[in-house]
């Protein structure tokens, strides 16, 4: 479906609107909705995942109190693709965004879930890195069904936490005390707090609060009067990691912040909160937190530790408390997830990749059992990858700086989750469907180039 038809389809009326979907009706009305996501965070980063290193008490209550995913992915290794497959419900192979300058806009006939969301009487708001086209573009996120975005837009913009300015709706916001490189005020503070007036401001409304919050990306830039940083200032570690477990500790605190507005609002049973990382970890901090645990790559890397995330999901009352799933699902499924949610499953585009995992999530309440991927797929830099059931395929696609294509790996990651173990000579007739899947999933992207800047107008 095209933009045109979807705004169409918005304006076919308040009643058709208020229709509740299966999962709407079946739980009482449309949840409040929201989503986590965080931005370089390891596998392995929270205590309920196995961290020994890094304190988390309220996401792992969080998980303790819901649903945690063992196999759930990013949908790209990097930052903006990995947002796109998000927003789109597209995989690799289709999504609008492929590369990762930080730029590179959505298109106008784009649909994004914040548009399906509000199309079914969401307030929407966002709060953190977009990176999915700069101001002056079609790809800004108030043009792509946010009421209000606050924070960065381009994504080399959110590499400074001590911004002169931040972006709300494409108006420049200063930040007073940052001038001239000063750090006076650290902007995930200034995001985390808009990001709770916001849900404050919709409590009388469905609203779908979206956090893709800039920690624990580097640069590694920590306040060292916030109370996170008391917990590991004196710990014998390099400072990177230092300052990269005092970020997740001090996101941890937030969560455990919304989670107590909610119900001082009311808002608790009526609300579902995810929690996940947009791909990989950056840096292993191997010897030290682990992030990576005993799987190989991490950040821009096709193996699991490139694209594996944690995922945990709660709603009190409708998930049940203390699950862990291993149902393999990624980023393209949010969008028919969070829509069946809602009761907007037909403001969904038709052909998108993602399948909606509400199925999982509620058990029985969902009315119908949960229907696997045929298989996931991504793709980057020339090297494509797919998951189908236990099986992963990695191959060198060809790409601008090969010949032809490498051969596939196979690997069974229900025993080798390390992917050390290449099995394709020994079953061949599998490694043989998944080049087919390799080659059939990608299309060519439109190209990927990003709007010049006017002059004078930096981004950061």
């Amino acid at each position: 479906m095209n933009r045109r038809r979807f705004l169409t389809s918005v304006g076919a009326g308040a009643a058709a609107l208020a229709m509740p979907g299966r999962a709407a009706a079946a739980t009482g009305g449309k949840p409040n909705i929201i989503f986590i996501i965080v931005d370089d965070m390891g596998y392995h980063d929270l205590g309920c995942y196995g961290s020994k290193t890094i304190k988390t008490p309220h996401i792992d209550r969080m998980a303790a109190e819901g649903m945690r995913f063992t196999d759930a992915y990013s949908g790209a290794t990097v930052c903006a693709p990995a947002r796109s497959t998000l927003m789109t419900g597209y995989h690799m192979g289709h999504t609008s965004v492929r590369g990762n300058s930080g730029g590179i806009p959505l298109l106008d006939e784009d649909v994004t879930v914040a548009e399906v969301l509000r199309a079914a009487g969401y307030a929407t708001g966002g709060f953190g890195k977009w990176g999915l086209g700069d101001v002056g573009t079609a790809g800004v996120p108030e043009k792509q069904g946010f009421d209000v975005f606050f924070g960065y837009y381009h994504q080399v913009h959110a590499h400074s936490y001590y911004t002169a300015y931040l972006w709300r709706n494409s108006e420049r916001v200063p930040l007073p005390g940052n001038e001239g490189g000063k750090r006076g005020q650290y902007s995930h503070h200034v995001i985390y707090d808009e990001a709770v007036k916001f849900i404050r401001a919709s409590k009388d409304r469905p609203f779908f609060c979206y956090c893709p919050w800039t920690p624990p990306h580097a640069k590694y830039e920590f306040p060292q009067d916030d109370p996170a940083w008391a917990l590991y200032e004196n710990k014998d570690w390099p400072n990177d990691a230092k300052v990269a477990a005092a970020m997740d500790s001090m996101m941890d605190r937030q969560v455990g912040e919304i989670i107590a507005l909610l119900v001082e609002l009311g808002l608790d049973s009526k609300t579902i909160i995810f929690f996940c990382s947009d791909n990989g970890a950056a840096k292993r901090f191997d010897g030290i937190h682990n992030s990576c645990g005993q799987m190989k790559g991490f950040k821009r890397s096709m193996q699991e530790g490139g694209i594996r995330t944690p995922m945990i999901v709660r709603w009190p009352g409708k998930i049940r408390a203390g699950v862990v799933s291993d149902f393999a699902w990624y980023f393209p499924d949010v969008m028919p997830t969070l829509a069946e949610l809602a009761g907007a499953g037909r403001h969904v585009p038709e052909g998108i990749d993602g399948i909606s995992v509400v199925p999982t999530l509620l058990g029985e309440a969902a009315g119908r059992k949960q229907q696997p991927h045929d298989y996931m797929f991504w793709e980057n830099g020339g090297v494509r990858a797919a998951r189908m059931g236990k099986w992963k395929a990695i191959r060198k696609s060809g790409g601008k700086k090969q010949v032809q294509a490498g051969p596939v790996e196979l690997y069974d990651l229900s025993a080798d989750l390390g992917e050390s173990n290449n099995l394709a000579a020994q079953h061949p007739d599998v490694a043989g469907k998944m080049a087919d899947i390799l080659e059939k999933a990608y299309t060519p992207p439109r190209p990927q180039v990003e709007p010049k800047k006017p002059k004078g107008k930096g981004r950061a």
